[in-house]
């Protein structure tokens, strides 16, 4: 029986990974500074690692691979998050990451969002 958190997580999912996608290429009606851009994937990690660790408990195989891009995006979006805000020094600015590979962090986080709302379940 498929919850509510399960079709959150989807939304969240479709949300994210459109707005990586129009982002990318480039039609929507404003810009995404690079900071905007940072704490959306960190968030969206966040909630990837949840979903992630649900689908685990779950024994769904999707999970080790959500985990593990989580991992991946929570260190590439959550250092210079924090950097950001001063809670760490120039080294976790990853400045050399331009704004392109966050929108398709974006969309690789949207999509992993959306499998989980079915992968959550199995």
């Amino acid at each position: 029986m498929m919850q509510m958190r399960d079709w959150v997580i989807g939304l969240i999912g479709v949300i994210i990974g459109a707005l990586g996608v129009l982002s990318l290429i480039g039609i929507l009606p404003f810009e995404l500074s690079r900071g905007v851009l940072i704490w959306v994937a960190a968030i969206a990690g966040i909630i990837l690692l949840y979903a992630a660790i649900v689908e685990i408990t779950n024994s769904n195989i999707m999970g080790t691979v959500s985990i593990i891009a989580a991992g991946i995006v929570l260190i590439i979006s959550l250092l210079p998050a924090l950097n950001g805000i001063g809670w760490l020094g120039d080294w976790a600015s990853f400045s050399w990451i331009g704004e392109a590979v966050y929108k398709v962090i974006l969309v690789a986080e949207g999509a992993f969002l959306a499998i989980a709302t079915f992968a959550m379940e199995l």
